[in-house]
């Protein structure tokens, strides 16, 4: 997450991804818990700091988790602005299956294929003196 925090080019696999939206909802759950007990306790102090909390882990998630959903997406070869795709309806529903598909292998134009970054060498690429 901190690593590529706002990097938008190259190419993201489907673990990165997944491992941030995990970290995402694990984060998440306890301030909407504590949200959830603030409302049912009529407790405004206690809701209104989880909602503050909340809303600024939001804030600074926002633009890294648009940048791994984006470097998903070049694994996928397609461009970063299928993500307006949230925009129509049931176009949540195609990115959520995309997020769930395998890269496409090898290099493709936004970057190395980051399962396998380098360039496979067949046996009739090897030289003369190759050595396993």
């Amino acid at each position: 997450m901190f690593r590529n925090y706002a990097n938008f080019t190259g190419r993201a696999r489907r673990s990165e991804y997944w491992y941030f939206v995990l970290g995402q909802v694990c984060l998440i759950i306890p301030f909407y818990v504590l949200m959830l007990s603030g409302m049912a306790q009529e407790n405004d102090d206690l809701f209104t700091i989880a909602l503050s909390v909340y809303a600024l882990f939001f804030l600074a998630t926002l633009l890294p988790a648009l940048a791994v959903t984006v470097r998903r997406l070049h694994d996928l070869d397609k461009s970063g602005a299928y993500y307006f795709l949230i925009f129509v309806p049931f176009g949540s529903i195609i990115l959520l299956v995309w997020m769930c598909t395998i890269g496409k292998p090898f290099r493709n134009k936004y970057g190395e294929d980051p399962k396998n970054p380098e360039e496979p060498l067949f046996d009739f690429e090897r030289p003369a003196n190759y050595t396993d």
